[in-house]
């Protein structure tokens, strides 16, 4: 079945390892060239030789850190350079709820750990998405992927406000741009993923350790990066093409809105 991804370009960032490589690997057995975009250089040149071997098409790794803003104009330009234009930004740079730094009680919370976890989780989708938008208004058809958390929608555990709000900031930022550009043939979405069993050390998280997660899911499995891949391939493909400024939970039943 042709979804209609067969020679768009795209970009995920976090595209080296877990839900960004996923996403990046069904986009391409779709037909989509993928620039993959992360840290790490050496694991993200082999994840680029890995997807390229499974999936026959172009797969190009692109070092890039979303903090900086030279970085990330440098990096889509080059995407867009090597692949022939840009029609798919999917932000995947930072796993739903994790690498967060600013956590526990919000009076002890340092105004660094602040700053550093809003600049990953929120400015940095802000930025790859003012870099890509001309690309894809050149081309009259974008879309834009938010990977966002179920921090941003339920609230539901202490010690988090920080992530909750840059999480939640991802959303909103897709509903403005998605009034925005709406126009132009883009549309702009979020994803939420509940639980998902992907690259994780359980020994950071005693207090919720998987087999507590899993009791509190109504489907009682982890969430697969699969399943993140295929919501996110459905809002790329001309299935999504009348949905913008929509979150779509993929979370097993966890949280029914």
């Amino acid at each position: 079945m042709d979804l209609g991804l067969r020679g768009r370009h795209a970009i995920v960032t976090g595209g080296s390892l877990g839900i960004g490589k996923a996403i990046a690997r069904e986009l391409a057995r779709e037909g989509a060239d993928v620039a993959i975009v992360a840290r790490t250089k050496d694991r993200l040149e082999a994840a680029g030789r890995e997807l390229a071997a499974e999936t026959g098409r172009r797969v190009i790794p692109l070092v890039a850190d979303v903090t900086s803003r030279a970085q990330v104009d440098t990096m889509v330009a080059q995407a867009a350079g090597q692949l022939g234009g840009l029609h798919i930004l999917v932000n995947s740079g930072s796993p739903p709820g994790g690498s967060a730094t600013a956590t526990g009680p919000i009076e002890t919370v340092v105004d660094e750990d602040l700053l550093h976890d809003f600049d990953v989780k929120y400015v940095g989708a802000l930025r790859c998405a003012r870099a890509a938008i001309p690309h894809m208004k050149k081309e009259r058809w974008g879309r834009i992927i938010h990977i966002s958390g179920e921090d941003a929608f339920a609230a539901n555990l202490p010690g988090r406000a920080v992530n909750i709000v840059a999480k939640a900031g991802m959303h909103a930022l897709s509903k403005a741009l998605a009034t925005e550009f709406a126009e132009d043939g883009i549309t702009v979405n979020t994803i939420s993923p509940g639980y998902i069993d992907t690259e994780r050390d359980w020994s950071k998280y005693p207090e919720n350790p998987a087999s507590a997660r899993i009791a509190q899911i109504p489907m009682r499995r982890l969430g697969r990066v699969d399943d993140i891949a295929a919501a996110c391939v459905y809002l790329a493909a001309d299935s999504g093409s009348f949905i913008t400024g929509q979150v779509l939970h993929v979370n097993g039943g966890q949280f029914m809105y």
